[in-house]
């Protein structure tokens, strides 16, 4: 299998020059006639992204990944450097490094956006030297934001960090990551961001919005059970959801209604539910299909039952990045 460094586009350069390269292959560009930026003022990076593609990066994810950053930087004009850790590194003792640059032309003639991306492929040997490596990639005096992905042990990610400790936020994805990472301590936790939170804003925003109109002593009052069910691909949203009421509920002050999250035989694979079990005849439930795009309110407060259908859907990947990084 490929390396996810030789999967990902760009130019092989030494790691010694990269700047150097990175001039020269904005300059190659507008000499085919290629947008490119006139002056580095003209890229107007707006942040640093780092990309640490974990050992369970596939080559086909780390460039789905790849993608998904540079849709992002068309609205957020970005310097990224994706890390590509070595999962056969008999032997290799240095880093290598790509460079690749895209401009975008958007609404008027001086409006473009321009990212450029750094790779680097190192190994276990070469690890001492890559944060400082990181450093200089990096456009000073911008924020960082960094996005570890898919890594599969969270006590050999907690060693890194210059990336932890200065990033103004750090990306995980709950539904890729060890299950210990959510309950991790970070050097500073409340930096850390869960894509799959991020991912969900659309659900919880049409949830909000009807619970909304009942006032809270209404909602709570009588509350045993809360449920949320999933199938098999939607097990990171539940978790996330359930968390998302359980915090909500809380609110009301004396509650002791018991939060659960299950995946029942059967279950569509797309799917989630919410279920509020009361005391007495007051019901509500919430059932929606991200295949279909639809999602069922049915409820009964006391003041007649009400059924509701509403649209249903998650973020694409790059809003579900800028949601979690600026929200």
């Amino acid at each position: 299998m490929p390396s996810i460094f030789n999967a990902l586009p760009g130019i092989e350069v030494p790691v010694g020059s990269i700047t150097k390269s990175l001039s020269k292959m904005w300059a190659d560009t507008a000499a085919r006639g290629d947008p490119a930026p006139a002056s580095d003022d003209a890229k107007a990076t707006q942040v640093n992204f780092v990309i640490h593609l974990g050992l369970g990066t596939t080559p086909e994810d780390a460039v789905a990944q790849f993608q998904t950053a540079e849709k992002f930087s068309r609205r957020y004009p970005s310097r990224v450097v994706v890390l590509c850790p070595l999962r056969d590194d008999a032997g290799v003792t240095e880093l290598r490094a790509k460079v690749y640059g895209e401009c975008f032309l958007g609404k008027s003639k001086g409006d473009t956006r321009c990212v450029e991306f750094v790779a680097l492929s190192y190994p276990v040997a070469a690890r001492e030297f890559l944060e400082n490596q990181v450093s200089i990639c990096l456009s000073t005096d911008l924020p960082l934001y960094y996005w570890a992905h898919r890594f599969t042990d969270t006590a050999r990610l907690a060693d890194y960090r210059y990336l932890l400790t200065r990033a103004r936020r750090v990306l995980l994805d709950s539904a890729f990551a060890p299950v210990e990472a959510v309950t991790q301590t970070w050097p500073h936790p409340e930096a850390v961001r869960d894509l799959a939170y991020a991912r969900i804003l659309p659900v919880r925003q049409s949830l909000g919005q009807f619970l909304s109109r009942y006032p809270k002593e209404v909602l709570c009052s009588g509350l045993k059970a809360v449920t949320v069910a999933h199938g098999g691909e939607q097990s990171a949203e539940a978790r996330v959801l359930l968390q998302w009421v359980k915090d909500r509920i809380g609110l009301c002050g004396e509650n002791r209604a018991a939060f659960s999250c299950v995946s029942p035989a059967g279950f569509p694979a797309a799917a989630l539910s919410l279920t509020f079990d009361y005391e007495g005849k007051k019901t509500f439930s919430w059932k929606g299909s991200f295949r279909s795009g639809i999602a069922c309110f049915e409820a009964d407060f006391g003041t007649g039952r009400t059924e509701l259908k509403a649209a249903l859907s998650i973020l694409p990947p790059e809003v579900a990045l800028s949601e979690a990084m600026f929200f």
